[in-house]
C-alpha cells in the first residue's frame, strides 16, 4: 500500500514504530520516497510518498513513474493496519506527533483507533485486541447478513 503524505521520512519512520520495523528512503517514484517495512513475515510494507505526488502510467514497457503536481489534497483511500503496540502507545504516538486520533467502533463489529496523518490522511490503526474484533466480523456470512438487513430495511420503509 503507499499514501502521501508532507514529511513521508517521518510518517514512514512512525509506521516502522508502529510494527516494530524500519524505514528505509525509497526512491524508485520520487526523490523523497519513504517505506516503512514491517519486517514480518507477510512482508508487510508501506510506501510513503510526498503529499503532491500522482502515479501515471508509462508508455510501453515501463514502469509507473511519480508526477510532482503541486496539489495537496485530502483523499478518501486508506487502510486498516494492524500493531502489536495497545491503544495508549498508539495514542501516545498520535499525540507526540499532533495527529488527531480517537478510537471508533466500526459499524459496531470492530474497534479502531482512527488516526489523522498530519491532520489530513486518515489511516485506520487496529491493536491486538481490535485484530481479533475485526477477523471475527469480516466473514462472507457477516457482509451477507448485513447486505440482507439493509435490503428488508429499505425494503420496510418503502
Amino acid at each position: 500500500m503507499s499514501i502521501a503524505a508532507r514529511d513521508p521520512k517521518r510518517v514512514a519512520e512512525v509506521f516502522a514504530q508502529l510494527w516494530g520495523g524500519e524505514a528505509f528512503p525509497f526512491p524508485p517514484v520520487s526523490d523523497n520516497g519513504w517505506i516503512a517495512v514491517a519486517g514480518d513475515a507477510r512482508g508487510t510494507a508501506l510506501e510513503v510518498y510526498p503529499a503532491d505526488v500522482v502515479l501515471r502510467e508509462a508508455d510501453g514497457d515501463a514502469d509507473a513513474y511519480g508526477e510532482a503536481t503541486g496539489q495537496v489534497a485530502y483523499s478518501a483511500s486508506h487502510g486498516a493496519v494492524a500493531t502489536s503496540l495497545d491503544l495508549d502507545a498508539v495514542m501516545a504516538i498520535c499525540a507526540r506527533e499532533g495527529w488527531p486520533a480517537k478510537y471508533r467502533k466500526r459499524g459496531g463489529m470492530f474497534g479502531v483507533v482512527e488516526v489523522w496523518i498530519e491532520g489530513r490522511q486518515m489511516m485506520e490503526i487496529l491493536t491486538p485486541q481490535m485484530q481479533d474484533e475485526y477477523l471475527a466480523s469480516m466473514s462472507l456470512e457477516t457482509w451477507g447478513r448485513m447486505r440482507d438487513a439493509m435490503a428488508a430495511s429499505q425494503g420496510a420503509s418503502a
